[in-house]
């Protein structure tokens, strides 16, 4: 399956270097600068806060990488072609083998179009929102990974950008 890129991109994003600041259409939201993440070629969106989260220079068109101002955390957000033609189901069933093996799952919620998985693996929390677009041609998503230790400092910024998030059939190819 050629779906190596999501697992590199949270490798890379552990691994990220120097840090450059990329926001689109700032605004202030409960006295935190927020920005949106707006990905035109996919049809996808979300905000997130400026005053946690740096935006590293896109590495490609389907993909942005952000990461704490401290380092200790990745947010992560793109779309990839459903080239295998995959289910909902089977897809998610590759994301937790292939990029959370052994994870404590906690919260993981399965609709028709979109699945999330939360959860633990050693000291790193994660929570990852995928969404299948484009009658299933396209599989959108975004992750954040962060310190277990710090959940009460990530959780909120979780539900904020869940809050964001937006998704839309209208660019499909």
């Amino acid at each position: 399956m050629k779906h190596h890129l999501a697992r590199s991109l949270l490798l890379a994003a552990t691994l990220a270097g120097p840090l450059t600041l990329f926001a689109e259409n700032s605004t202030a939201q409960d006295g935190a600068m927020v920005a949106t993440y707006r990905n035109e070629r996919h049809g996808f969106a979300l905000a997130y806060p400026t005053n946690k989260f740096l935006a590293l220079p896109p590495a490609s068109d389907s993909a942005r990488m952000f990461v704490s101002r401290d380092g200790n955390a990745r947010l992560l957000a793109g779309a990839l072609r459903n080239i295998d033609s995959k289910n909902l189901r089977d897809y998610r069933d590759f994301l937790l083998s292939a990029s959370y093996p052994g994870a404590q799952i906690d919260y993981a919620p399965v609709r028709d179009k979109w699945f999330v998985l939360s959860g633990t693996r050693g000291n790193t929390m994660f929570y990852e929102r995928v969404t299948f677009t484009c009658g299933g041609r396209t599989i959108n998503s975004w992750a954040m990974l962060y310190p277990a230790a710090e959940r009460n400092v990530y959780d909120p910024i979780i539900n904020q950008v869940h809050r964001s998030y937006r998704t839309s059939d209208e660019k499909c190819q």
